[in-house]
């Protein structure tokens, strides 16, 4: 007996490879068999004698004996490839069975019902056993996974689909160095064997290590309704839910081109993405990330905040839904503190952009961030501030969350377009005992009048009063100082509180001085021996330069602070405006670093009466003058 195949009329080259399989006897085919565009030239016996829906339509043609027997399955799982095979079996010809073709061989003789009545060992047989084999190797189970798609639906009745996600999640579940499973991820240099090829030599290799990302890559290349239907699988176990976030951050680079090409107006740097065959459409795109943001874990910092934050701003650029938006950016304000000032630089891409960055997506951040961490907000407001100043080296969350918002702001104050409320609206989200010191929120608030000479004197007097005075470091407020943008208010209000500082320090310095004094009396230190004497003796020299140079500061000061309070009396009287002030009163202070000059004659114990007017810096406000209350504490 022979058949014969008949290629259909095409131009590929893979469709014509193989068309004419000849058996042992010539007898001509009595049954044609259609399957797509291919015709298979067979004999009725051995079909019947193996398919039960082959002997029943092969039966209706027994009684025409002169009508050439042509049947069709051009619905048959696998097609015109899958039936070759059964046809192939049903001649006795040996079948390659593989985790390629095994799916949609074992569809098509469910099909064809190729039972064990049809003959004992029968195809349905064959490939159930082989199927098992498969689920008890990783990568034969991807492969079978795989090809699950082309025949979705049967495969789906015979539960092959779950089999091979159950078997593919309780290996992803478990550990691979306890088992012998083969695993795919070889190199192309690597042989099946463990031994790294050389010119075709083998050479035996270290094995490497295999660490809990090892089955990423390859779930990455299943299609989302598997690899969905595989991740949910995967997280009813017992499984870290950071491997489940791994494998999702691992898809969503491979499926998601629009997630590596991004960068801020200032940084032109990208991240490439991993190799993908093809870009697929914005519109796959969008259902592609919603889809991967609800498998996300819920558990806070499973994924990274950098991801979270690629998300959303890859999820803005594919308009996807109002609630997958809402969901990053809950989920990226509960972890707002593991944030990056760059990743947080999101373009506005709205229909009517005002501003250069979306200013309102990073405020809903913060309120978020804000609410969930509302208790800790109230406890820390009745702590002292020293306390949380200097009570813990480490950063806490809150206070790096201030940092980050105040690096923000100075990123956006330049933008002409950025309102004053929306600007302090952002500044006043941080409570104060956020910032153990302004200086970032003043550079903030410098920017700011900066890039918006147009403001009125309100408007920035308003503006500064989100900054403390008192908080500026002495750069800081050396630099407010000299500030023309700042008002006149503000800037006496810093030169007060610096004053203050410094008698602060002054008094500090006496009380250091007045003990080491005390302490070169000798009849107090007869057992010091000579080098410990000299060692104080020493100290004790650069502490009274030191006050030295303190006291001729703090009188500098209180020289140009009553110059200043004189000339303010006289402005305000005659109504002058603050470009005369700030020509006539530069406000040169001098740094720690400068080196002032010692004064020859200066007694140490001597109480320091020059600062008595800067402990009554109050102004006497008898006169009814505005300009006198700003020297008030």
């Amino acid at each position: 007996m022979s058949f014969t195949v008949s290629e259909p009329l095409v131009n590929d080259n893979k469709d014509r490879s193989v068309v004419r399989k000849l058996c042992s006897s010539g007898l001509p085919s009595d049954v044609i068999i259609e399957v797509g565009e291919w015709s298979f030239h067979l004999h009725k016996f051995p079909l019947l004698s193996r398919s039960g829906v082959l002997e029943n339509l092969i039966a209706e043609f027994s009684g025409e004996a002169e009508k050439k027997c042509v049947l069709q399955f051009h619905d048959i799982p696998g097609g015109a490839k899958a039936f070759l095979l059964v046809a192939k079996f049903c001649y006795g010809v040996k079948i390659d069975l593989t985790a390629s073709n095994v799916v949609s061989l074992r569809c098509a003789a469910e099909y064809l019902q190729m039972s064990d009545e049809y003959g004992e060992g029968n195809l349905i047989t064959q490939t159930e056993n082989f199927l098992n084999e498969v689920f008890g190797n990783w990568t034969d189970s991807i492969r079978a996974l795989e090809t699950c798609e082309e025949v979705l639906p049967h495969a789906e009745e015979l539960h092959i689909v779950s089999r091979c996600i159950n078997s593919l999640a309780m290996k992803a579940c478990a550990d691979p160095s306890l088992f012998s499973w083969p695993m795919s991820g070889r190199t192309d240099g690597q042989s099946p064997g463990g031994t790294t090829l050389w010119n075709g030599i083998g050479v035996s290799s270290k094995p490497q290590p295999v660490t809990e990302d090892w089955w990423y890559e390859d779930v990455s290349f299943l299609r989302l309704p598997l690899y969905k239907r595989l991740i949910l699988a995967v997280g009813m176990s017992s499984i870290k839910q950071e491997s489940i976030a791994g494998s999702i951050i691992h898809y969503a680079k491979r499926h998601l081109p629009l997630l590596g090409r991004q960068s801020s107006f200032q940084n032109g740097s990208r991240v490439e993405p991993v190799s993908i065959i093809s870009a697929p459409s914005e519109e796959f795109q969008r259902t592609l990330l919603e889809e991967l943001v609800e498998l996300i874990p819920d558990k806070k910092g499973v994924a990274p905040t950098k991801f979270l934050l690629r998300l959303l701003r890859t999820s803005l650029k594919l308009q996807a839904s109002q609630s997958c938006r809402e969901i990053l950016e809950k989920r990226i304000g509960s972890q707002l503190d593991q944030a990056a000032l760059e990743d947080l630089l999101i373009p506005n891409m709205g229909y009517s952009v005002e501003t250069l960055y979306d200013i309102d997506c990073v405020q809903r951040i913060l309120d978020h961030f804000m609410l969930i961490n509302h208790d800790t907000i109230d406890s820390n407001c009745i702590t002292d501030e020293g306390q949380l100043i200097g009570g813990s080296h480490s950063l806490t969350p809150m206070t790096m969350v201030a940092n980050l918002v105040d690096g923000y702001l100075s990123e956006v104050a330049p933008d002409v377009n950025l309102k004053l409320p929306k600007f302090q609206s952002l500044a006043s989200a941080i409570p104060d005992y956020a910032r153990p010191l302004d200086d970032g929120i003043y550079r903030a608030i410098d920017i700011f009048l900066k890039a918006h000479p147009w403001l009125t004197d309100s408007e920035r007097e308003q503006i500064c009063r989100l900054m403390d005075c008192q908080k500026l470091s002495l750069e800081a407020s050396t630099h407010a100082a000299q500030n023309e943008r700042l008002p006149l208010r503000v800037i006496v209000q810093v030169l007060f509180f610096e004053q203050l500082r410094l008698r602060t320090s002054i008094a500090g310095w006496f009380f250091v001085s007045d003990n080491l004094d005390n302490s070169q009396n000798p009849s107090g230190n007869l057992a010091l021996t000579r080098n410990d004497g000299h060692a104080q003796a020493q100290n004790s020299q650069d502490s009274i330069v030191a006050v030295d140079n303190m006291r001729e500061r703090v009188s500098d000061l209180e020289k140009e602070c009553m110059s200043m309070k004189q000339e303010i009396e006289k402005l305000v009287k005659a109504k002058g405006s603050w470009n005369i002030f700030s020509k006539k009163f530069p406000f040169r202070l001098k740094s720690k670093s400068s080196g002032l000059k010692v004064p020859k004659t200066c007694n140490p114990k001597e109480s320091p009466s020059s600062t008595a007017p800067l402990m009554n810096a109050k102004v006497n406000q008898s006169n009814g003058n505005s300009g006198d209350a700003i020297f008030q504490s």
